[in-house]
């Protein structure tokens, strides 16, 4: 195995060119946090961006940074809360997931769009990304979107490489929007309630003028034996005292919660954020895409077929994580069986390598889509020396 670590970006052009010529495939890897999501990819060389790191820009005032991609994401975050300012996305740690060591990097947020709690208010981590620079499967430096928001024009390559697990190209740097940290942070929570009882409280409350930041449900036994709904709201002191009185009020029918902030909020939103409770068993764990309502309903259809199956609900339901043996094909016949009626997809987060060589990993796709999606790969990777095979068999 050959492991390639530029300097810069044109040393990443040059190595590019010259596994091409030699028809070597490449792993692209950051700090290897998330090695084991995605499909098992048989390749002989590595593209590290470890050799390509710091901050290109920062304008506080302007609330965008701009990084190398093996920047570590601590040092950003530092970077910004060192300003009074943060990442709006509120990036997961993969780590207590997998097991992993390393560094979580900047760049890997992006080609993984890699997001959290905050999603469901302030959108995912390609929502935030304004620009980047990547080298191509031909070995040319692209760039696409802009160094603050009122520059980005042109075609929006952007969106499309975020979330492409580095299948497209590999990038050199990435510039996100920024937004000020909140004054104050609290977190409401309900016990005891039922899935159904809990999706319909969270329903509520982000239908309402109030504005909560995230919305989570831990059925018993995430965590503690009771279960818990979680809404968080962020702002200055004076509108948070308002906005939870206003949500106690219009959620009285759930009875009443507990307020809690400071630590012992932060570190629950660190286990919902993370998937912590899932950390240091040997169980497969799926990510559900659903309508926050239909949430229920499919963790219900997949405990029928799989009783020892758990799981807890982020995005206001919209979000299902769920843990299930790993078995012989980890549920995964049951799992797409209860998720494909309701219109929401699956992706297999982790499970031994021989498991996520055998199943489909990401949500498989439609043919013309398919083909699309092929298309796109060829356009940016016409050699496919990018992570062949990552999310799908052949591409």
């Amino acid at each position: 195995m050959t492991l390639h670590i530029p300097a810069t970006e044109a040393q990443a052009c040059a190595i590019v060119k010259s596994v091409v010529a030699s028809g070597t495939p490449l792993s692209i890897i950051g700090g290897n946090t998330r090695a084991g999501l995605g499909r098992p990819t048989q390749t002989q060389s590595t593209l590290s961006s470890a050799g390509l790191t710091g901050i290109t820009l920062y304008e506080p005032s302007e609330m965008v940074i701009g990084a190398r991609p093996g920047t570590p994401l601590a040092e950003v975050q530092k970077t910004l809360a060192d300003r009074g300012q943060m990442l709006p996305f509120e990036p997961m740690d993969h780590r207590a997931l997998h097991g992993s060591e390393g560094e979580p990097t900047i760049g890997a947020v992006a080609a993984g769009n890699i997001s959290g709690p905050r999603r469901i208010n302030a959108g995912a981590a390609r929502d935030s990304l304004i620009g980047i620079r990547l080298v191509n499967g031909r070995g040319e430096a692209i760039k696409s979107g802009g160094r603050v928001m009122k520059n980005v024009t042109g075609l929006d390559l952007v969106k499309l490489v975020a979330g492409s697990h580095g299948t497209l190209g590999f990038l050199t740097e990435v510039i996100f929007r920024v937004l000020p940290v909140p004054e104050r942070i609290v977190t409401l929570v309900w016990r005891g309630l039922s899935d159904e009882a809990a999706i319909a409280l969270l329903s509520a409350a982000l239908g309402s003028p109030f504005e909560p930041m995230a919305a989570a449900h831990l059925p018993e036994g995430m965590g503690t034996e009771q279960a818990r709904t979680l809404l968080r709201l962020e702002n200055f002191s004076d509108s948070i005292d308002y906005r939870s009185r206003e949500l106690i009020t219009l959620l009285a029918a759930h009875g009443a919660p507990a307020m809690i902030e400071g630590e012992a909020s932060a570190e629950l939103w660190l286990d919902v954020r993370d998937a912590r409770f899932f950390a240091g068993t040997d169980e497969a764990v799926w990510r559900l895409s659903l309508a926050p309502t239909d949430g229920p309903k499919a963790t219900a259809a997949i405990a029928a077929q799989v009783p020892a199956a758990r799981w807890f609900y982020d995005w206001g339901g919209g979000l299902v994580w769920l843990a299930v043996p790993a078995g012989e094909d980890a549920a995964a016949g049951a799992v797409r069986a209860a998720v494909k009626p309701l219109g929401g997809h699956a992706t297999l987060v982790r499970a031994p390598a021989a498991i996520r060589a055998s199943v489909p990993v990401f949500e498989p796709l439609p043919e013309p889509l398919m083909r699309v999606t092929a298309g796109i790969k060829t356009s940016f990777d016409a050699a496919g020396i990018f992570e062949p095979g990552r999310m799908y068999a052949g591409i």
